[in-house]
């Protein structure tokens, strides 16, 4: 089974995947957006993560964002994902550690 980090697509075949053109592709790794893996030979590989993060900017630049934008939508994105798996991993840990967090108070009415 190959993981969906191991680059293994030329540039050409990144950029039909991911239904945009190869210049674009050089445009996105020159800012930033993109950084696939280089062989000995300095040939890209880009990963099936590579591809599903092509497709992210073509959605957003249909949306109508420009680059700049779409490099801080997707540093947001990134955050998030982490935030959300250092919770999940905290939320294991205190099921593993048997301890609860404290129960929701409702607040009383006042009298």
């Amino acid at each position: 089974m190959r993981h969906r980090r191991h680059a293994v697509y030329a540039i050409s075949v990144a950029a039909e995947l991911s239904g945009t053109a190869v210049q674009n592709l050089r445009v996105y790794e020159r800012r930033g957006l993109l950084a696939p893996e280089r062989t000995e030979g300095g040939t890209r590989r880009y990963s099936e993560a590579d591809v599903e993060r092509l497709v992210r900017i073509r959605e957003l630049l249909d949306a109508g964002l420009n680059l700049a934008g779409i490099g801080m939508v997707l540093d947001l994105e990134a955050e998030n994902a982490q935030l959300r798996a250092d919770r999940d991993e905290q939320q294991q840990w205190l099921r593993t550690a048997k301890i609860r967090p404290p129960k929701r108070r409702t607040p009383t009415p006042p009298r």
